[in-house]
Order: structure tokens, then sequence, then C-alpha cells
């Protein structure tokens, strides 16, 4: 192989620092801090009510307008998918109202249509929550009256969505009718992040419900997927769920990919099933040595890894709160602190930012409420407690108050440059956008709410919504549960923050983050023979390979065949993320060793020298 191509984006991306603005905290205080919290709590009320009043049982607020409109099912969207937001503000007279009427008035045999991928992340997610809190005295939110009415809903709706999941590969249609299954002219077509996202909520539903099915037909998809990948661990955007073959080639960590990376690590952090960790560790492997150019991520051709374009899609926030329930802290930092230069350019993060030119993609100039950047803040200040994510937090919450209020809810922002309003409030807004910027501010005030200091642990699905540790849905055996904190990373150096929130009965003025010494111990007892790790997941047998314990390789395709001599099978590690999921984690090179790595490593021969104009698309989700 000849010498590594170096494109000019790598240049670009190296003194990227001159874009990147250096945050400096002004120091939120614990009483800022509970005015934040305050005034985003204020902030869901204004939307809740909004849509309760004026466009309750439909979808989905029209905020501009005042009227509702059905976006999904017509089956209540938003109020299922704000109910655990309820619970977790400690509503319970909203929060009983709201299950007792959705129990009572509910139904899901009707002809509609509807995504697969977002009824389940949505509404069945949104049930399966609220169940769970409805129906256990340890919450705090029992409703005395209540009888598992959530439950079945969540049982019906899921048994007809099964007939999606009826193809030659296991991956699911994206669409299926509730009442008359898969439609004979539905679309082959589906998305990697639209089949591979839904593990959770189906696998806590048969837990919940003692049927296996609902999470084998999921696992399988899963396992549908991650056969079909590229020699270099790397999967597409796209794929045809007959024939198994790549419609899109694009791998990416963002639009059409997204969850997929996500729900590989939370399904393992809440059942406890290892072939989903060494699933996520190749690929999360694969992605930071392939679309990793430091501190952003670009989409590469899956087979052959040459540059199809450079851009910052809004989907991709969420990945530096991915990089730390992993325990890779540190280029999590630096991505997140890319990611949020471009919000403070604009006020809001466009759908698309093109790294080349450093301005908004053409035809991707909204900003649809998206909660990713902000949940990855949140997560930052809790592993870290570094109080310039308090900051942030703080400048993102004006941003949403002086930008996208409006008359009876929170209006989508259609062109970030100009800051124009569009009539249209995804249920996703009080799912997820309010829930963690609440919890970011809550974190800092003094927790005390059902996530910090409740009975479990939770893990959140992709929707945000609270999915809890418990005895009965996750296992018990070879499993190291999510404690949600944080162990040491052999290269992080740590530092030291003087702030009043430090001053907390459970921090000292000289907190150092990263650490969490509970955590640490809790891991240093697994009954697994493992090599070293950080994060919260333990490590494994070295011993043997993925496909050796599970017997899973990638399916071939003609491709694969033909470059099979001229493309040799990338195995080696990238040492600069000494973490859980690299097998030789005792690396301690710099952080600034990334730089090295981009322009010494070695690609497979590019397929194309181009770089196509980008695909303008729709994300999978509202996520």
């Amino acid at each position: 192989m000849g010498a590594p191509r170096k494109p000019t984006l790598l240049i670009l991306l190296i003194f990227s620092h001159v874009f990147i603005c250096k945050i400096l905290s002004e120091g939120v205080t614990k009483d800022e801090a509970k005015q934040l919290r305050d005034e985003v709590s204020e902030m869901f009320y204004h939307a809740f009510e909004g849509y309760m009043k004026h466009a309750f049982p439909h979808d989905e607020l029209k905020p501009l307008s005042c009227v509702g409109e059905d976006t999904l099912g017509g089956y209540a969207l938003t109020l299922i998918d704000s109910l655990d937001t309820l619970a977790l503000l400690g509503d319970q007279e909203h929060f009983s109202s709201s299950v007792e009427w959705i129990g009572k008035n509910l139904r899901f045999d009707i002809n509609k249509t509807v995504s697969v991928f977002e009824t389940t992340i949505r509404i069945l997610g949104g049930l399966l929550s609220a169940h769970l809190m409805a129906s256990d005295y340890n919450t705090g939110m029992r409703i005395p009256s209540y009888d598992d009415e959530l439950l079945r809903l969540a049982e019906d709706l899921a048994r007809r969505m099964l007939p999606a999941f009826d193809t030659p590969t296991g991956i699911p249609f994206g669409s299926v009718n509730l009442l008359h299954g898969v439609d004979e002219n539905e679309s082959k077509i589906t998305s990697t992040a639209g089949g591979g996202t839904l593990t959770l909520e189906f696998g806590v539903l048969s837990r919940l419900t003692n049927d296996p099915v609902f999470e084998q037909v999921t696992k399988n998809a899963v396992q549908g997927l991650w056969a079909r990948r590229s020699k270099i661990n790397l999967l597409g955007a796209h794929i045809d769920v007959f024939s198994g073959e790549w419609t899109q080639k694009d791998a990416g960590i963002g639009t059409s990919i997204d969850s997929f990376y996500e729900y590989l690590l939370k399904a393992y952090l809440l059942f406890g099933d290892e072939e989903y960790l060494f699933m996520f560790q190749e690929a999360y492997r694969a992605a930071m040595h392939y679309l990793y150019n430091d501190p952003w991520y670009v989409e590469v051709n899956m087979n052959s890894a040459a540059l199809v374009w450079p851009l910052f899609n809004s989907l991709q926030a969420f990945w530096p709160g991915l990089q730390v329930l992993a325990g890779d802290i540190d280029p999590a930092i630096r991505t997140h602190t890319a990611f949020f230069s471009v919000w403070k350019r604009y006020g809001f993060t466009p759908e698309g930012f093109n790294l080349a030119t450093l301005s908004v993609q053409q035809g991707q100039k909204s900003y649809p409420l998206r909660p990713e950047l902000i949940e990855s803040t949140y997560w930052l200040y809790k592993a870290t407690r570094n109080p310039r994510y308090l900051d942030a937090g703080r400048d993102m919450l004006a941003s949403l108050q002086y930008g996208a209020r409006c008359t009876c809810g929170y209006c989508h922002i259609s062109d970030v440059e100009f800051h124009q309003q569009e009539d249209h409030m995804e249920s996703f807004f009080l799912a997820e956008t309010v829930k963690y910027l609440w919890l970011l501010f809550d974190l800092a005030a003094g927790p005390d709410n059902l996530v910090e200091n409740g009975p479990y642990k939770y893990i959140f699905s992709t929707e945000g919504h609270l999915l809890p540790a418990t005895p009965q849905i996750s296992l018990v055996r070879e499993h190291c549960s999510y404690f949600g904190a944080y162990c040491r990373s052999s290269n992080l150096r740590p530092e030291t923050f003087v702030s009043d929130i430090s001053k907390d009965a459970r921090e000292t003025n000289q907190s150092q983050s990263y650490t969490d010494p509970d955590a640490t111990n809790f891991l240093s007892h697994s009954r697994l023979k493992k090599s070293p790790i950080s994060g919260v997941i333990k490590g494994f047998c070295p011993g043997l390979t993925h496909e050796q314990r599970f017997g899973i390789s990638y399916v071939a395709s003609e491709e694969d065949i033909e470059d099979e001599s001229s493309t040799p099978r990338k195995t080696e590690v990238v040492n600069s993320h000494p973490v859980m999921v690299v097998l030789n984690p005792s690396s301690t090179r710099e952080p600034s060793d990334a730089h090295k790595d981009l322009d010494n490593r070695q690609e497979p021969e590019s397929e194309s020298q181009s770089v196509p104009e980008p695909e303008i698309e729709e994300s999978v989700s509202g996520k």
C-alpha cells in the first residue's frame, strides 16, 4: 500500500482551534443553578400546558397557530412522550391523570401506517417508562389505582409491529400498519438506526411480560446489520432488508446511523448481554479510527474509508455523551467544545455545518429543538463537574428562551442564521431537550430526583425515556451494573475546579474530575478474567475474538470479494483512546498525538478521490 493520503480537510481540521471558541467559565453559583432549574421547569409547563390546552389529544402542537396536528399515529404522542418528564419533575397530579386517561382511552387497533422506529422510541418507550414508575412504590410516583394498563397497551403495540421483522435478513421494514401489517408496496429500504435502535424498549417489554419474542426479533435485527458490516467494521446508512445489500454506503456517527452505536452500549449496560459489548467495542474502535478527525467526525465510504463529505450534522452531538458512558472522556471534551462552538456562532446548531467551508450546509439550516448537544453537556458535567458545562447550558437555555419561545410553546428554528421561527414543536422537546437541561441544573443545585437519588440506576433511551436497572430487567449474571459514575482513564490528567457548586456536601473545593472511587471499587470485584479497563463497564476475556465467541462474521459482498487482495482488514488498535473499548488500554500518550495518528495511519485504497456533493436528506427520526 502506498503512502497514506492526506486530504486537505485534515490540514483544516488540525488548525480548527482557530474556529473553536474558548469557553471561559463565568461561574454558575448554586443559587443560580436553582434559578436556572426553575426556569427550565417553567419552560416545560409553558409548552406542556400549551399542548394540553390547544392540541391534545392530537400528536403534536403547532405553537404559533396554537392548534394540534397528527404527525405519527394520532394518539396523543406528546402526552405519552412527556410522561416520565412529569414524573422526574415530581408532578404527581399531572402524571396520575395522564396515566389514567391513556389507560382508558388509548387504542392501537387503528388503520394507521407508522414508523417502526419512531413508534418504538416515542410511544413504546414512553409507555414502558411510565408503567415502571406508576407501578412501583419505590419511585415515589406509584398510582394506587393503576393496574398495568400501560404495560398491556405496550404489549399490544409491540405485537402489532412484529410483522415488520418478517424479512430474510431479520432487519425490519421501516413502516408497518397497526391493523393490517406490512403493506405489499412497503419500501424494502431502511436506515441502520431505524433497524438497530429497538433493543432497549423491546428487551424491557420481554422481561416485563416474560415473552422472549420481542427481545429476540430486535437482537436478530442488530445481528443482521452487524453481519453485513464492511471488512473494516463500518456500516452504511441504508440497507435493503430483503437482499441485505447496502443502498447507501456512507458511514458516519450522525444521520441514519447514530443510535445504532448508542444502543449497542446501552443494551449491554441494561441487560448485561456481552454480545452487545463486543459489537460496540469493534464498532467504536472502527469509528474512532476512520471517522474521527480530531475534534470533528466525517463521513466515509464504508468499504474503502475514502472521504465522502466533511460535515457536522446535529445528530452527531450525542456522541460525546456516549463516550462518557464508555469512559473515553478526553476526545468527548474536545468534540463537545467543537460542537458547542457552532451553537455559539449561530445561537443554535444547524442540521448541517460544512467543515470545509465553515458555514451552514445549504438546505440544512434548521434547528428543530434537538436535544443531543444538551444531552452531551449534561453527561460531561456529570463526569467532570467542570463548571464550563453549566455555562454552556445557560447559553443554550437563553437561546431557546429568546429565539424559540413562541405563543403556545417553543418553535422550530427554520434558519439558524436569521432565527426564523417555524410552526412546529416535536414531542421530543418535552421528552428530551427540557429533561436534559433540567437534569443539568438540578445536578448542580444539589440533586433531588429519581435519576440521581432514586432507588435504581437508569439508562436513558435514545428518546430520553428512563429505563431502570431493576433486578427484573437487568441480568445479575455476569453483569456490571450501571452506576452512573466514571472511572479514571489512564491518560486523563485530573483538573482542579473551584466553584460554589463544588462546595456541596458530597464535593470538595479541590474536586478532581473523571474519578469515582465507588465505581472503581465495584469494577475491581468483577468475576470475569479481564484486562484493565476504564469507564462504567467491565472488560472481557481477551483469548476469544468476537467471531469465535458468538460465531458472527460479516457477510462478504461481491465488492468485498473483489477488493480482498487490495484492502487488508484493519485490526490494529487506536491507542490514543485507552478506554474499555480498546484492547490495549495501557497507552498513555498525550491527546495531541491524535493529530499524529491522522497523518500517519495507513488507509485502505480509496474508491474515489472526489468528494461528492452531499445528498440532503431528512433525519431518520425526530432524534
